[in-house]
């Protein structure tokens, strides 16, 4: 390579961007943060193929995005805690028993949070005890596919006995069904 070269990938690593390289050590960092914040095994979970694990840096080359092929794992955030994308839900929904860290909505709102419209605690039929204010949730319908991830507003027992209310605030949804 040329100087010259060596000179532009600096200047395009110090605006932030793509790494693919990271280290044994830093996936299991990444790997604590999850089981910590949702529970043992969920690490593995989330990143148990380090080898297609594609990070993103902010440009003092903290962790910012997570991706694999599939889609975004997860987003680092400032607090030091995830934010999820769909692909990180999916891989907690398979990880985590039912109903960690899930908030469970009928046919009634399945095509509203579908389409990322927010949870409202009237329609939830089912929440996991362990959710606090804050915490990132998968929300699933009751037949068990995976709908959307967000935010819950309440605790989980709180989402229940709510009959009015914002339960989850919906950041990425799977979008509308499809006809097969």
């Amino acid at each position: 390579m040329s100087e010259g070269s060596d000179r532009e990938r600096a200047s395009e690593d110090d605006e932030g961007g793509e790494h693919s390289s990271h280290g044994s050590d830093e996936i299991d960092d990444l790997r604590t943060i999850a089981d910590y914040q949702f529970g043992a095994g969920a690490g593995d979970a989330l990143f148990r193929d380090a080898a297609g694990v594609r990070i993103e840096r902010t440009t003092s080359g903290r962790p910012q995005q997570i991706h694999v092929e599939a889609g975004r794992l997860v987003s680092f955030g400032t607090d030091g805690r995830y934010t999820l994308g769909l692909e990180g839900g999916r891989r907690l929904q398979d990880a985590l028993d039912h109903p960690a860290y899930r908030v469970v909505v009928g046919d009634e709102s399945e095509p509203f949070v579908r389409d990322g419209r927010n949870v409202f605690s009237k329609f939830v039929t089912v929440a996991g005890a362990e959710i606090r204010a804050g915490d990132e949730v998968l929300v699933v319908h009751e037949d068990g596919h995976l709908l959307a991830v967000g935010r819950a507003e309440l605790d989980g027992p709180s989402i229940l006995e709510f009959e009015t209310g914002m339960a989850v605030a919906v950041r990425s949804a799977v979008g509308p069904a499809t006809e097969d």
